[in-house]
């Protein structure tokens, strides 16, 4: 993120600030003015996120030798930045599997 941006709005310039974007924070700048700027590629992830949540996904199980696996889907692999190799956390709640990254 640079240090700085130029406010359309004023023409000052607007810091570099965490902001809140539907309800999820964010980077930005923020202008003396009151304007905000949000980083776009962060924006995207948060309305991908938004976006997804609204669905249900149908997977397939699948085997990798004497494991079962479960194929994400790309949609959900893209929103939550999932690489190939990434180790997540799998919890199971009676018949509920979560899984959490990071």
């Amino acid at each position: 993120m640079t240090e700085g941006m130029k406010c359309v709005k004023c023409g000052k310039t607007a810091k570099p600030s965490k902001l809140r974007f539907q309800g999820q924070p964010i980077e930005g700048w923020k202008c003396k003015c009151g304007e905000s700027y949000f980083d776009p590629a962060q924006a995207q992830r948060i309305l991908l996120l938004n976006m997804i949540k609204k669905e249900a996904f149908r997977v397939k199980i699948g085997k990798v030798r004497s494991n079962l696996i479960v194929r994400i889907p790309k949609k959900i692999a893209d929103a939550l930045e999932l690489k190939n190799g990434e180790e997540v956390t799998l919890k199971v709640d009676g018949q509920e599997i979560t899984i959490h990254t990071g």
